[in-house]
């Protein structure tokens, strides 16, 4: 194998697992699943992965990421030499992970509100910003009007 050809190999398998601790790892499984497709990979590969994945996010040790990485390289040095796909479809597919892992950070975090100062009878929001906002409001009844 050419020396290019192990290098993304290389590459590839490392950005695959650096991003298994991301909150992009969604997307990227799905990125992986398309290309694994197109190498006639079946199903065992994906869940592969997920084993993979389980057990980085379970020892989160660079030892368990050196060996990850080291066995996805491996399988990806036997797609490439297989036949099965050129090398173009994996050079896509790592530019579009190296995209996912220098992507600003994205994640989701919990706001907790606390409302005071006596009932609030409608909708209440917390916001910066919100434009084009249009809420209705039905006002009760009151008995005492009819």
């Amino acid at each position: 194998m050419d020396s290019e050809l192990a290098a993304l190999a290389t590459s590839g398998a490392t950005t695959l697992i650096s991003l298994m601790v991301t909150d992009s790892w969604a997307h990227a499984r799905e990125l992986v699943g398309r290309f694994l497709s197109r190498t006639g990979a079946d199903g065992a590969t994906l869940t592969d992965l997920d084993a993979a994945r389980a057990r980085l996010l379970a020892a989160g040790t660079h030892t368990t990421d050196d060996d990850l990485a080291s066995q996805w390289h491996t399988y990806l040095q036997g797609v490439l030499q297989s036949g099965s796909v050129t090398a173009d479809p994996l050079r896509d597919l790592l530019a579009s992970l190296q995209q996912l892992a220098h992507a600003p950070d994205t994640r989701q975090t919990t706001v907790y509100n606390d409302i005071s100062g006596g009932v609030q009878h409608g909708p209440v929001i917390q916001s910066g910003r919100i434009t084009g906002l249009t809420l209705h409001v039905h006002q009760p009844v009151d008995a005492a009007q009819d």
